[in-house]
């Protein structure tokens, strides 16, 4: 696998032949790098010189060969204090704040002096709740609160190059997902590039384009973050826990692959001379560790074969990855084992009959064991809390917290193909977001006595195939044996014809198929959305979603399956009704799949100037008096004001900012509906002028993220013309590059 190809020139950050010992240890093992700019990051199991990488940069460790140049300035011999002069930014593993100084304390002392656009404000806007501690110690803090004033305090030194050793170590999810985003937007917006050493596979591939692996001290290689991210069994030979002395090899200068692994003197080929591989910590160290022994380290050391075997023999020597990495097809049964026992066990034979594996799976909330692959205590460790969060006293609080975990705990699954659940409402709810976490097309059948009701909160904007139980889940009969049965079967038909078609379909079916593109439409902007759909069609494949609250989730649902390649929102009217308690409304996550997904985003202010309500008289009492009008006589619309509109601008615009794919956002300055328009009811010039001020003063505009003014109604060829424009220009540009699923 040949490595990307990187020009030297004007790079930020190169390191040639670094060599580092401890004792007779060899740390560093002729390290090359080079980080132009952006994010990379440097992945690798303990012990395999990531930390030694770092310090030596720093001046923390001395080196005793090679060169490490930051903008062509030689850094090799500087104290810390010179190098950091220089422009380097360094947060530490292990945070080391001063636990006596606030938190205000420790960036006015760091940020003194220094001048540039991170300021001690700008920290606090950045990172809103170390505002609201600012006043308390280092030692009062959370971890995930030390995590980010030990960033801010590097910020504020305003680096050109920033270091970042394990950033998300210790740190619970959602802390880490923050500091994921903080440390794409840096990437994408700030001067500053940003070499991140990260235990975290996710976090590795998700900031940065490549990763560089290291392995016993060297950097094996460097691969685009996708593929590494999709590449299970990859991951578990370079990175996996307890394979230690399977490291891959470099790639040959002809970009072949090749591979080494450990071999007996008598395996070894004839005329090569084994080497010894040195680890310098052969047990895991802890801040308080005294140096190792060099006898120690010198019997930990192994043995391994400098040949390189054929690619096609290497493959053939691969060891299988365990099943929640890589493992079989794999169909989830799941439900409360404690109360539903004996009917999801009967599931689980027949979809086990029919040939297919299964994992029966307990989310049961009484913290009774039962007998099955995976249980219920195993599923609440995927809590972001940990299990003891899901166990309590009130039923509630717990079955709320094992759907938290359950969705946590399939997320993690790469294996599975289809998923079936049955119970009561309680049950249903635990089970539902998970199903609905998985992509579309996955089978997904949840069998529960609350199916002949309104669905929708269940199924949301999903395709969760739900069937009545007719009697409840308790106990098998001759009425529910059928019920289950067909339940069953219908989920083995449906896994079965998927597995099929992963066969036959392959390059031949797919090959020809048009890319599918999102487009949001309500009735006010049907022409604009009917004259873009139709200019794309030829290329593309359109969808259309009605923007009344479950269109929006839908749209989304389908970016996050990686069923979208690109979008045109042109109407985000569903932000109205979330905000001022319309009857369509978006949810929070509205622009959270573009977001996670990177997707090549263009979107528009189509239909911000209302808010939906049913029949006249179900609007508010809050909003008597308003601009009302009657879409038919079960829909009735109401015009937002100057406030309302900065209000949706400002929330619009914190999403925007939030992504890091390509963005085009196109404001129509003649009127943003069919109602909105001169001599039409909703006509408010001074309104939408507050709306696009709000989204100018709130967007952090960059060349990858910027705001189009058209002087033209939304509605008019001209400004679907410059749609369909920015749209093509836009899709395929090198800022869009996608998630991989973790």
């Amino acid at each position: 696998m040949a490595e990307p190809r990187r020009a030297e020139s004007g790079a930020v950050l190169q390191v040639k032949g670094l060599n580092v010992y401890y004792g007779r240890s060899h740390a560093l093992q002729g390290v090359d790098l080079t980080l132009e700019h952006g994010v990379l990051s440097v992945v690798g199991r303990n012990g395999m010189g990531k930390t030694t990488l770092c310090k030596t940069i720093m001046g923390l460790v001395k080196a005793s060969g090679g060169s490490v140049r930051m903008k062509g300035r030689d850094l090799l011999g500087l104290s810390p204090a010179q190098i950091a002069r220089h422009g380097v930014g360094y947060v530490p593993q292990g945070r080391r704040l001063w636990r006596s100084l606030t938190v205000d304390e420790h960036l006015r002392m760091v940020a003194a002096g220094q001048p540039g656009a991170w300021t001690v404000e700008r920290v606090y806007d950045a990172f809103p709740r170390l505002a609201e501690r600012k006043s308390n110690g280092g030692g009062q803090l959370s971890g995930g609160e030390q995590q980010m004033l030990a960033i801010a305090r590097a910020l504020v030194t305003n680096p050109e190059l920033l270091i970042m050793d394990e950033p998300t170590e210790g740190l619970a999810p959602v802390i880490v997902a923050q500091v994921e985003e903080m440390l794409v937007r840096l990437g994408a917006e700030s001067d500053i590039a940003i070499l991140v050493i990260e235990q975290n596979i996710g976090v590795a591939t998700s900031v940065s384009e490549n990763v560089a692996i290291m392995v016993n001290g060297r950097v094996n290689r460097i691969i685009e973050s996708r593929r590494l991210a999709a590449d299970r069994d990859l991951q578990q030979r370079l990175l996996g826990v307890g394979r230690h002395s399977e490291a891959e090899p470099e790639p040959d200068l002809k970009g072949a692959q090749a591979a080494t692994r450990p071999v007996s003197p008598s395996a070894q080929r004839p005329g090569v001379a084994p080497v010894k591989i040195y680890v310098s910590n052969p047990s895991p160290p802890t801040r308080w560790s005294q140096p190792v022994p060099n006898a120690r380290i010198e019997s930990s050391a192994r043995t391994a074969s400098v040949g390189a075997t054929r690619l096609e023999e290497a493959v053939e020597r691969r060891a299988p990855t365990s099943a929640t990495q890589s493992g079989p097809p794999t169909v989830l049964v799941v439900g409360t084992l404690d109360t539903k026992g004996p009917e999801l066990r009967f599931i689980r034979d027949i979809v086990a009959g029919s040939g297919l594996r299964t994992r029966l799976v307990d989310v049961s909330t009484s913290g009774k064991l039962a007998t099955c692959d995976v249980t219920a205590q195993e599923v609440a460790l995927n809590h972001g809390r940990g299990g003891s969060s899901v166990f309590g006293r009130e039923r509630g609080a717990s079955v709320a917290a094992m759907a938290e975990a359950f969705e946590a705990f399939v997320r993690r699954q790469s294996e599975v193909v289809g998923i079936i659940g049955a119970g009561g409402s309680g049950g249903a709810s635990i089970v539902a977001p998970a199903m609905r976490a998985l992509p579309i097309g996955t089978p997904k059948v949840l069998i529960s006595s609350v199916a002949s009701g309104d669905v929708g909160r269940y199924v949301g904007p999903s395709d969760i195939t739900m069937m009545y139980s007719v009697t409840d889940v308790q106990g098998l009969n001759r009425i529910s044996r059928q019920v289950l049965a067909n339940g069953a079967q219908a989920l083995v038909g449906m896994v079965k014809a998927r597995l099929e078609e992963r066969k036959t379909d392959g390059k031949a079916r797919s090959g020809g198929e048009r890319p599918a593109v999102g487009l949001t439409m309500f009735g006010v902007t049907t022409p604009c959305v009917q004259q873009v759909a139709k200019a794309l069609e030829g290329d593309w494949e359109c969808l259309v979603f009605h923007a009344t609250g479950v269109g929006g989730r839908s749209m989304e649902k389908l970016i996050d399956s990686g069923l979208l390649t690109g979008v045109v929102d042109i109407t985000t009217t569903e932000v109205a009704d979330m905000l001022m308690g319309g009857v369509f409304p978006a949810d929070e996550d509205r622009f959270g799949a573009v977001i996670r997904t990177r997707t090549p985003y263009v979107g528009s202010v189509g239909a911000l100037d209302m808010v939906n309500f049913g029949a006249p008289e179900t609007a508010p009492a809050a909003y008597k008096g308003r601009l009302m009008h009657a879409h038919n006589p079960q829909v009735t619309l109401m015009r937002t004001t100057r406030d309302e509109n900065d209000r949706m601008g400002r929330w619009i615009g914190e999403r925007l900012n939030r992504m890091d794919g390509p963005v085009r956002f196109l404001l129509p300055e003649l009127g943003v509906s069919a109602l909105d328009a001169a001599g039409e009811p909703f006509w408010d010039p001074d309104a939408d002028a507050a709306l696009f001020k709000a989204l100018e003063q709130t967007v952090r505009q960059t060349a990858n993220r910027q705001l189009v003014r058209v002087r033209r109604h939304i509605n008019d060829p001209e400004f679907a013309a410059a749609v369909v424009e920015t749209f093509r220009a836009l899709h395929g540009q090198a800022g869009g590059r996608r998630r991989a699923a973790r």
